[in-house]
């Protein structure tokens, strides 16, 4: 989905908005307080979106939609299938690691972005399941099912998002990440 068309102004204040909620969270900063921290005025924040809530919502796409691109573009530059998963999972971990438990706790908590994420977790989900398919037809994993293997992802990568990980293991989003590239790849070679 391509970004909505944006000044340079406008594309630097909300790339600076994305930092320092990522940083710090959200829920407990005002628009007055957004403001002062972005030396900016509401009328310029209102540009970007109506409200709090949507300016939320804005940012959390405008990560995910930047995140994204940046992990396809890794993915894209990489040729061997089992490198393929590896650099897919290293690449998201890479993508999570600057977002804040406060960011990651506020964003479970308030339902437009959690959507946002879980969208975007069934995309990754999906994404994994066609690099095992497309692994396992080259014949560089063993015969797996793709689909059984995409839902244990799917599950691992809802824990890690939901906190559970963490909240078990004491990981960072980013370090489970990690740890899932393992033990996906351990468990689809050959």
């Amino acid at each position: 989905m391509p970004s909505p068309r944006r000044t340079a102004r406008q594309s630097d204040l909300l790339e600076r908005l994305v930092a320092l909620l990522a940083a710090e969270g959200f829920a407990s900063f005002t628009l007055d307080e957004l403001t002062e921290r972005l030396r900016c005025s509401k009328t310029t924040l209102y540009q970007l979106a109506g409200s709090k809530q949507e300016l939320v919502r804005e940012a959390v796409k405008h990560y995910f939609r930047e995140a994204t691109q940046a992990i396809e573009k890794e993915v894209a530059d990489t040729s061997a299938p089992a490198d393929r998963v590896v650099v897919y999972l290293n690449a998201v971990a890479r993508q999570l690691r600057p977002l804040s438990r406060g960011f990651l706790d506020d964003m479970a908590g308030f339902e437009p972005a959690r959507e946002v994420y879980e969208a975007n977790t069934r995309l990754a989900v999906n994404r994994m399941r066609q690099l095992i398919a497309e692994g396992v037809a080259a014949g560089a994993f063993r015969d797996v099912n793709a689909a059984f293997v995409g839902e244990v992802v799917a599950a691992t990568m809802q824990e890690i998002q939901r906190g559970e990980v963490a909240a078990h293991t004491g990981l960072t989003d980013a370090e489970a990440y990690a740890e899932l590239v393992s033990l996906i790849v351990h468990a689809v070679s050959r």
